[in-house]
């Protein structure tokens, strides 16, 4: 998942309210758009550079693993940790889990370029439950520089460390496997079983691509704008 121009639907760029004004000229509005892109990719460039650079925890600098698709993507992929070919590469979803998903959105119809994916610890090797605060703090910069409409959230580790970074106006996130459920008044998160392990289980891997199927769902039902 590499990063591109444009990540809304129809290919035509609108300002981060998802909406172009009324009355607002194209050539205006693309302007806008391209001053909200510049400044996401600063903004990711420098969080990249401080995971990079981070010693704040037990797994600091080990394999650090960095998030990968368009910065201003409307869906976030998040997985809890990274796997052993993200590490070697240094790139979320990169592997076998990444190749499937992007497969899958393909058959949804779902455009690649409307994906960010990323992990919630940023350090291979790091073995908990739950991230470690450099790593929410870390996670919680992405989400505001990203500003996506929809979180996928693989597994219930994810969907607990989305309520440990209390963004604004959140409120408890009701993890329920299939289920897309409000996090905040524009983000919403859709559960699922973690991808990493759903590929080695036949009952995880049928139960995560039943509920990712919600994703084409509520693709098609967004205005294409």
């Amino acid at each position: 998942m590499s990063a591109a121009r444009s990540p809304r639907r129809g290919g035509e760029p609108s300002p981060r309210s998802g909406k172009q004004r009324r009355g607002v000229p194209v050539a205006q509005a693309n302007e806008i758009y391209e001053k909200y892109l510049t400044r996401a990719i600063t903004d990711i460039n420098e969080l990249t550079a401080d995971v990079l650079r981070c010693r704040a925890c037990t797994g600091a600098r080990t394999m650090p693993v960095i998030g990968s698709g368009h910065p201003l993507a409307d869906i976030m992929l998040l997985k809890h940790l990274a796997r052993p070919s993200e590490c070697h590469e240094g790139v979320a979803f990169y592997g076998r889990g990444g190749m499937a998903i992007m497969k899958s959105c393909q058959r949804l119809g779902i455009d690649p370029l409307q994906l960010y994916g990323t992990n919630v610890v940023k350090c291979g090797g790091v073995q908990t439950s739950l991230a470690e605060e450099a790593c929410l703090q870390h996670l919680y910069r992405e989400i505001v520089i990203v500003e996506p409409k929809i979180i996928v959230a693989m597994g219930e580790a994810v969907g607990e460390a989305l309520d440990r970074l209390a963004l604004p106006l959140a409120v408890p996130l009701k993890f329920a496997v299939g289920e897309i459920v409000a996090l905040t008044p524009s983000i919403e998160v859709l559960c699922t079983p973690d991808i990493d392990y759903a590929l080695d289980e036949q009952r995880l891997k049928a139960a995560f691509w039943r509920s990712f199927r919600r994703l084409g769902e509520w693709y098609e039902a967004i205005p294409p704008y």
